[in-house]
């Protein structure tokens, strides 16, 4: 088996191309075993699955991380290194260094680490300039050595420029990027690769719904069909973009694609972002310690494996469903605008 590609950021941090999302243990895509979730995370890092993405405002995913980070330490086996990106999502309030601090301080006692390999930063209103007093907080700590990689999460390219300007140094920017969501094309691409800042990717799988589970089948609309907040959220992504029918030619072009390379529908969506310009890394959902849920390891190795190349004739299939779709720049507007009214 090759060895999961990696990519440096700017800062020298080192972290899978294909990341483990923990936003599926915040809740609200099933009831979680806190037990069960740790346990399940080794199957991951025995594949050579390192990284794990995760936020202080998912649920228990740093405590889950911790638990696990801590009992790797304590094993006296010989475990590789553990890559822990989390976010800092504030509530709007004064940004001075100590509310700062004393958030960073929480995360690294969940995750039962020293220092934090990288804090993706959000914020929900630019309106409100204090963003720009936490990052310089942040930036400062990154200078004293508390966090390694400095990155933001669903920034749009008129603040990335705005931070990038004022001397703070961005590593990554986490956004929406997939078949379905192509709005990085825009304007974000050109400025990452300029700019020395990679772009990790979520919803890239749109929750499950690029899938060959849904090939051929009726368009889900009840709660019980989107039983997870991932299918909810991008079954109205689907909605804006162009509709049910055209997302069945979407996934008939991707099954066409999966067969020429023996491969699932989600490895070809996947490898697909994971070949954009500026794409550091696709972070794929994993549904730990819920009960029932697959894990899709292999479909997750397969996506980043050197063997697997999409060819001239397989983008040419995808791009004429593609282009059929809507502007989604025209109606949601830059990465992230759809977090903010």
């Amino acid at each position: 088996m090759s060895p999961v590609p990696r990519v440096r950021l700017s800062g020298g941090l080192e972290i899978c191309r294909v990341l483990n999302g923990m936003w599926q243990v915040s809740g609200a895509h099933g009831a979680v075993d806190n037990a069960k979730a740790v346990e399940a995370m080794q199957a991951y890092v025995d594949a050579g699955l390192t990284t794990f993405d995760m936020a202080d405002i998912y649920g228990p995913a740093e405590e889950i991380f911790g638990r696990f980070n801590s009992q790797c330490k304590s094993s006296g086996n010989d475990i590789p290194a553990l890559q822990s990106l989390t976010k800092y999502v504030p509530r709007p309030e004064p940004m001075d260094r100590e509310v700062v601090e004393k958030a960073l301080q929480r995360s690294m006692t969940r995750m039962q680490v020293d220092s934090l390999d990288c804090v993706q930063f959000h914020w929900w209103d630019y309106k409100d300039k204090r963003y720009l007093d936490a990052l310089g907080h942040l930036s400062d700590m990154q200078q004293e050595g508390l966090i390694r990689e400095l990155a933001l999460t669903n920034f749009d390219t008129q603040r990335l420029e705005e931070i990038t300007s004022r001397g703070i140094r961005i590593s990554s920017n986490q956004v929406q990027y997939s078949l379905i969501d192509q709005r990085p094309v825009a304007k974000m691409e050109k400025f990452c690769l300029a700019n020395d800042i990679q772009l990790l990717t979520y919803g890239t799988l749109a929750g499950g719904l690029l899938s060959e589970r849904y090939l051929g089948k009726a368009e889900p609309t009840s709660r019980a069909e989107l039983y997870t907040a991932s299918l909810s959220k991008y079954k109205n992504m689907i909605n804006s973009w162009g509709g049910w029918s055209l997302f069945q030619d979407l996934l008939v072009a991707l099954e066409t694609a999966a067969k020429r390379h023996d491969c699932s529908v989600a490895s070809v969506a996947t490898r697909y972002v994971l070949d954009r310009p500026a794409v550091g890394g696709v972070i794929v959902g994993c549904r730990l310690g819920v009960a029932g849920a697959g894990q899709h390891i292999g479909d997750s190795l397969r996506s980043c494996s050197p063997d697997l190349k999409l060819t001239v004739e397989d983008h040419a299939t995808i791009t004429a469903v593609t282009r059929r779709s809507r502007d989604l720049v025209a109606l949601i507007g830059d990465c992230g605008d759809e977090y903010r009214s």
